[in-house]
């Protein structure tokens, strides 16, 4: 059996015996999970392998990239400079950044970049690794761009725009990257580990992502062998001319998060870098304080979690709920509430809140996984809900 570190509250042993599952099945190579309900932690557990190559073991202040987990804190800082009146979300974007009212955009408003609705989820040319780590190309490349369809009629998940979209902002109304002023106003003051641009002296911490490659490639997937309502989703993944495509290859090679050049540079949309109780004390400390403080008011709070945009996503094919830069739930979603929301990301990761009963969860590994079955994240909650339920 695979040696578990941490700790968890009375009453939540079963949320260990599922994390311990996953490790020993082989569908975890090493992970962490934190869960905070009502602003206390009751769980905090860790476990495995954190480099493959060198046999580094899975610690207590172990980091991991987690891709677009990274967009609700991001959303954070944006709707943070909201709550203090410097930012007004239905303000033009072009008031604060105007080089962005190029191409018709005058008036596209800031909520749109944090709804998915400004129609601008890829450029025209796809942009190279170190153009995106310098930051400026790729914000040249989206003041300039035409959107793909006009905004705010339609949503289509920016995947990877998003981070230079709204960190941009942030960096204009602050003064400040968004790295930074997530390190000064929310990491920094409520002890939260998350980074968006790892500091050199945090890198030895970082665990190594192990992908599964065949997961990743639509071209080898045998559509015929496919359930019909999957095959036209598929069929426009696997299409590299499909703006579902562009939109996955804005960054061309593909950004590589194991490099340490690109876990130093801020890419807000993808390389967040955490251990599962800062991305769980996030999540607590919005929806309640934690150490007799919170992030965000109960009204800028619950005006973020209203639901802008709903249906079948332009680019990911299947539907979406989203509010202003938190994801909401499907009730088809294991962690559904009317009150929850949160963020997942590519692979697994995930973060979330449920207002209503008070959890908070966090959920960080190495493995990728991908167009497969994955119950990891699920079994933990589930536990969760088994132990909070009255």
């Amino acid at each position: 059996m695979t040696e578990i570190g941490g700790d968890i509250a009375p009453g939540f042993e079963a949320v260990r015996a599922a994390f311990a599952a996953n490790l020993d099945s082989g569908q975890d190579v090493g992970a962490a999970v934190s869960v905070y309900v009502h602003g206390r932690e009751v769980v905090d557990l860790w476990g495995g392998i954190a480099d493959p190559e060198t046999g580094r073991p899975w610690e207590r202040d172990t980091l991991q990239v987690v891709y677009s987990t990274t967009k609700a804190v991001t959303a954070a800082c944006a709707l943070l400079l909201a709550q203090r009146g410097e930012l007004d979300l239905d303000a033009p974007v072009a008031r604060y950044w105007p080089e962005f009212a190029a191409q018709g955009k005058k008036r596209l408003p800031v909520r749109w970049l944090l709804t998915h609705q400004a129609g601008l989820p890829a450029i025209d040319r796809p942009i190279t690794p170190a153009e995106a780590i310098a930051w400026e190309p790729m914000v040249k490349a989206l003041a300039a761009q035409k959107p793909y369809w006009e905004p705010g009629t339609e949503h289509g998940y920016h995947g990877l725009t998003y981070g230079w979209l709204v960190g941009e902002v942030v960096r204009r109304v602050s003064g400040r990257s968004v790295g930074t002023f997530l390190a000064e106003e929310i990491a920094g003051p409520f002890g939260i580990d998350f980074w968006i641009g790892l500091p050199k002296s945090e890198h030895h911490r970082v665990s190594r992502i192990l992908t599964e490659a065949a997961a990743f490639d639509p071209s080898a997937i045998d559509l015929d062998a496919v359930p019909e309502p999957m095959r036209e989703i598929l069929a426009v993944y696997a299409d590299p001319t499909s703006l579902t495509s562009r939109a996955m290859g804005v960054v061309k090679p593909a950004l590589d998060h194991n490099d340490p050049a690109e876990q130093a540079a801020e890419l807000p949309a993808t390389n967040g870098i955490c251990t599962a109780r800062g991305l769980a004390r996030f999540y607590a400390a919005l929806i309640g304080e934690v150490d007799g403080r919170r992030i965000l008011t109960s009204g800028s709070l619950a005006a973020a979690v209203e639901e802008r945009a709903a249906g079948i996503d332009r680019i990911l094919r299947v539907p979406v709920r989203i509010g202003t830069g938190f994801g909401l739930p499907t009730p088809d979603a294991y962690w559904y509430s009317p009150s929850a929301f949160g963020f997942g990301g590519l692979g697994g990761s995930i973060g979330f809140a449920d207002q209503e009963s008070g959890i908070a969860f966090g959920y960080v590994m190495n493995r990728l996984r991908e167009g497969v079955p994955d119950d990891r994240a699920a079994s933990l909650y589930r536990a969760v809900r088994a132990a909070v339920a009255p």
